[in-house]
């Protein structure tokens, strides 16, 4: 199975070294000296890493056989694939690769359906699963452990504890107003 592990931004200095956006949480794993990755677009690779620093809180990485900067941006925009064993699961208890999560069936806590993970919004503050809904429509489920109670692999489940709103027209809307309309003035 092939994992998109980064994307390549642009040339850092005029050595070949480019700056790369990490798609990964394994970055010393997937992005090491030494391995071999395929590309999108195919045409551009595959690249073998040479080299890898961190420079002003960014990821540098040169690869074999580009040596200047023109070589470097040349590759602006290329996608990094990694082919992973379908079977790998990460190091963390709780973590697991989009892959996994993708088309696994979306149930609240006491069972009712809400729909199919189709897809993984990786977003800098949270993950969320974009869930399609019997009749189409798509509903945003953050994947925090309050709302994503259990991610279960063998029943191809994730058990969800909705707050009020988040699947339903049910939200509790808190008014800074009382009932009377009177707001003190």
């Amino acid at each position: 199975m092939q994992l998109v592990v980064a994307r390549i931004g642009r040339a850092h200095g005029i050595k070949g070294e480019v700056t790369v956006e990490v798609r990964t949480d394994e970055p010393e794993l997937r992005l090491a000296p030494g391995a071999v990755l395929a590309t999108d677009p195919a045409s551009a690779g595959p690249l073998t890493i040479e080299t890898g620093r961190v420079h002003s809180g960014r990821l540098l990485l040169r690869f074999a056989g580009v040596t200047d900067r023109n070589a470097a941006e040349a590759l602006r925009n290329t996608l990094l694939i990694a082919e992973v064993d379908p079977e790998e699961r990460p190091e963390g208890e709780d973590e697991y690769y989009d892959h996994q999560l993708i088309d696994l069936d979306v149930v609240t806590e006491d069972g009712t359906e809400v729909g199919r993970i189709t897809e993984i919004s990786h977003l800098p503050t949270q993950d969320l699963f974009i869930v399609e809904r019997a009749d189409g429509s798509e509903v945003l489920i953050p994947f925090v452990e309050e709302i994503v109670t259990e991610i279960d692999l063998a029943e191809q489940k994730a058990v969800i504890a909705p707050p009020p709103g988040l699947i339903d027209d049910r939200a509790e809307i808190a008014s800074a107003r009382d009932e009377s309309g009177d707001d003190g003035a």
